[in-house]
């Protein structure tokens, strides 16, 4: 029984072979491409990842050589010539508005702000900062109340500029003639965790001048 088991057995993977070998001749270019795809899609994001850190780091060093010209006029026109997309955008509208030296810089600034602002797909804390931005950028350009008005959103619980934000708001109230709810605002920072020692220490200097008490009553 052993010698037919064997032979049987070995025609068995004959049989096996001869059909693997088949397989291989009508459809092996298909393993060949999918080899081919892995190894090319792989090739593809090492490039596009060493393309993407090059282009970062190119953006960062123009970003850093605008920053040390140390003429305001030049350091603001640096900074906006630098043409950037995304959060890379973002960071060099804000930026740019830091610097801004005159009327003509502040309008290109308040444009890009806006934009920022105004643009869903970044993080929220970009957009609100860049809207926290555009109102300190236009200052007394725009009435107290509607200066409030920008910026209430912007002071939600959760929010990131929460304290900064309050902080504004009560220097609009105290210019719109409304010094009680300045008082009550600025009494509320100095009990806010969220707030800085910074922050705080303003907020008690301004009730001082304003010659109000840090107590509430």
């Amino acid at each position: 029984m052993t010698n037919p088991e064997s032979f049987i057995q070995e025609v068995t993977e004959e049989v096996r072979r001869d059909r693997l070998f088949s397989w291989m001749r009508r459809y092996g270019w298909i393993a060949a491409l999918v080899i081919l795809i892995l190894v090319g899609g792989a090739a593809w994001r090492e490039w596009s990842l060493v393309q993407r850190q090059a282009e970062a780091q190119a953006l960062g060093d123009r970003i850093l050589e605008a920053l040390e010209i140390q003429d305001a006029a030049a350091r603001s026109q640096a900074l906006a010539g630098i043409e950037a997309e995304g959060e890379a955008g973002a960071l060099v509208a804000l930026l740019a508005a830091s610097e801004a030296p005159d009327a003509a810089a502040r309008i290109a600034a308040t444009e890009r702000l806006e934009a920022v602002a105004s643009d869903s797909a970044l993080p929220p804390y970009m957009a609100d900062l860049a809207a926290l931005k555009l109102v300190l950028l236009r200052g007394s350009e725009i009435p107290p109340e509607a200066r409030i008005a920008a910026l209430e959103p912007l002071a939600g619980p959760g929010r990131p500029f929460r304290p900064l934000v309050l902080e504004q708001i009560a220097y609009a109230e105290i210019e719109a003639g409304r010094t009680e709810a300045a008082l009550d605002r600025l009494r509320g920072l100095l009990q806010d965790a969220e707030a800085s020692a910074d922050l705080r220490r303003r907020a008690s200097q301004l009730i001082v001048a304003l010659g109000g008490s840090q107590d509430a009553g």
